[in-house]
């Protein structure tokens, strides 16, 4: 099998969705994918309550996304994450929302890629593992190719980065909500395409509507990797094929069934730790979609796993509604 980089398949850093439970469940799927954190803003590492950087051994490799725009608190994260065993440390420059630019981070950044430069530097410095930026094609009215291109060069000669993700839609800061975001602007891949010819030397990904593999397999044409959001969440069995089509593992494709049995073992020590069932299983709703049963399938979890006293017998009696005929 080829050396591919990290980013030749990711799952998108995506808040509220991929948590440590969801990426060991992405991992069952795909032993090669690139996973991501939830973005975790410097300020949570440093000074909130729990620990932010949690993740297991299985789930590498892991990137962490970081928000941030100070580049000693961006520094000294970026060594608490390598410490901990991260495999990359990525800084978002993609995120619209209004908290985001409230605290000075995400998309916003866009304008200022002198400070992204700096804030690179800074956790280049102190760690060995790759530093890499995760960003829209523009913001607002500053949406040309030259914008792109100046970001791209200060950010990668000033900042040191050799690897960056491109979110194919520009942002509005204001005006949109983040859901509009990822919907209404105007997908351009041949930006991110003519990225990687102007500056080949960069690994390039791309990142934006990307909903099957024959689309992944169209863009690693073009680029060095493709990342998928949405759709690898609300269609997780997506992943299963990863391995073998884009990076040319030989190995059987995994079954449906087969990541449910896997799961178990690791519900129970989680739950034993004092996890809750349904924080762990909201990540599995989608394995079965468009497969007959996966209603009741998606149903019996969700009306139960919230229980009081609700354990693995939930999940074993939600897939007993899959049709035991069916090779899945």
């Amino acid at each position: 099998m080829k050396n591919y980089p990290l980013q030749r398949f990711s799952v998108a850093p995506m808040l509220d969705w991929t948590d440590r439970h969801c990426r060991y469940f992405h991992r069952l799927l795909s032993e090669h994918a690139l996973l991501y954190t939830e973005m975790v803003t410097t300020g949570a590492i440093l000074y909130g309550k729990g620990d932010f950087l949690q993740f297991s051994q299985p789930e590498h490799p892991v990137a962490l996304q970081l928000g941030g725009s100070n580049p000693a608190d961006l520094a000294k994260c970026a060594q608490l994450a390598a410490e901990r065993g991260y495999d990359e440390i990525n800084l978002n420059v993609g995120c619209p929302s209004d908290r985001v630019q409230n605290g000075m981070f995400g998309a916003c950044l866009m304008a200022e890629p002198e400070l992204v430069a700096e804030c690179m530097a800074a956790m280049r410095e102190v760690v060995d593992i790759p530093v890499t930026v995760k960003t829209r094609i523009g913001i607002d009215e500053q949406d040309s190719y030259e914008f792109l291109t100046r970001f791209i060069t200060l950010v990668s000669e000033k900042g040191g980065v050799d690897q960056f993700t491109i979110h194919a839609r520009k942002a509005w800061l204001s005006g949109l909500s983040p859901k509009e975001n990822r919907e209404i602007p105007e997908l351009i891949y041949e930006r991110a395409y003519q990225v990687k010819k102007d500056f080949p030397h960069l690994t390039i990904a791309v990142n934006g509507g990307v909903k099957t593999l024959e689309e992944c397999e169209t863009h690693l044409k073009h680029l060095d990797g493709v990342m998928v959001g949405r759709e690898a969440y609300q269609n997780p069995y997506l992943l299963a094929e990863v391995d073998q089509r884009l990076f040319g593992a030989d190995k059987p494709i995994i079954k449906r069934r087969q990541v449910v049995q896997k799961m178990l073992p690791y519900i129970e020590d989680e739950m034993a730790k004092g996890a809750s069932l349904g924080h762990i299983t909201r990540h599995m709703l989608g394995l079965f979609q468009a497969m007959p049963g996966a209603r009741q399938w998606r149903r019996h979890i969700s009306e139960n796993a919230h229980k009081s006293g609700a354990g693995i017998e939930v999940v074993e009696a939600a897939l007993a509604k899959i049709p035991a005929e069916l090779d899945v």
